[in-house]
């Protein structure tokens, strides 16, 4: 008799490896393992357990030598293989790593994995995973804005707390332009989208010039109030608050916030806001749109 077929069952352990194959939620490798044993165990041959079992005597040999080494917790771990590709040497990670930190070749906008594989030497997959585990990640560029105002924290809080809590008996608008708006028409008109077929339009487009877009969001009820006009200048500004004067109800008091555009400081816009004393203007800190702060 083979070493490995001498198996020798205690009480407790023949318990626990019947019920594992008595379980229907065991994993059925762990069923035929534990049978293995079972079968050893009563003495039984190697060919009459590949009948019962359906698997290969090298497979039999293996796990009666796994039992006898290390018992029934060795029959429900499965051992680690090594990976058939060898790791990375650790200086080729420390140079992409380098590499990548150093900026993107010339003439590219950033590295991609397959530019960095060809210039490391190594594959696709590994320049992600050496990315992935120094959390690198080249093709995103992230934007800031910096503002040197240094009353930044005072408007901050008075611009935050208007948006966060808007005053009772007010109106809060943010205020801002869009200029160089291009307003372009198709050369002909297009035929509109019936069944079987979709809607068409012309590739090419004629220009009618630019317009300036002004636009003044009502912050506590989400409304949009707008006006296009030609010009970018404090006197279509003041067209503007104009139209907010006759639109916002005279018993409101109107809370406009704006950036430090200078038609919006414009000695004409300063006498327009004195006859207009229910208007309250708040400038954003230096560099930074109003809607920058919602």
């Amino acid at each position: 008799m083979h070493e490995r077929t001498n198996i020798r069952l205690s009480a407790a352990e023949r318990s626990e490896l019947e019920a594992v194959v008595a379980n229907r939620n065991s994993p059925q490798k762990h069923v035929w393992r534990a049978s293995i044993v079972l079968l050893t165990a009563d003495g039984r041959g190697t060919a009459e357990i590949m009948d019962v079992t359906s698997k290969a005597k090298t497979v039999i040999w293996r796990w009666q030598e796994r039992f006898r080494e290390e018992g029934a917790v060795g029959l429900w771990r499965d051992k680690t293989r090594p990976s058939r590709i060898p790791p990375l040497d650790p200086a080729v990670a420390e140079r992409v790593v380098a590499m990548t930190l150093a900026g993107p070749p010339p003439a590219a906008s950033h590295w991609t994995g397959s530019a960095m594989a060809k210039a490391a030497g190594i594959s696709v997959s590994s320049v992600q995973r050496i990315w992935r585990a120094h959390g690198l990640r080249p093709h995103l560029v992230r934007q800031f804005k910096l503002s040197n105002d240094p009353q930044f924290a005072g408007k901050l809080r008075e611009i935050v707390g208007l948006y966060v809590n808007p005053p009772d008996h007010a109106v809060v608008l943010s205020v801002d332009e869009k200029s160089q708006i291009h307003a372009l028409d198709r050369t002909q008109p297009g035929l509109p989208m019936k069944r079987g077929r979709a809607g068409t339009m012309t590739h090419d487009y004629k220009r009618h010039g630019v317009t300036t877009l002004f636009a003044a969001l009502n912050v506590l009820e989400g409304k949009v109030f707008g006006r296009c006009m030609k010009r970018h200048r404090h006197q279509e500004f003041i067209r503007f608050l104009n139209a907010i004067d006759a639109k916002v109800p005279k018993k409101k008091a109107v809370h406009v916030i704006v950036d430090d555009y200078a038609a919006h400081k414009h000695p004409k816009v300063i006498e327009w806001i004195a006859k207009h004393p229910r208007f309250v203007f708040h400038f954003t800190p230096t560099s930074l749109p109003p809607g920058s702060m919602l």
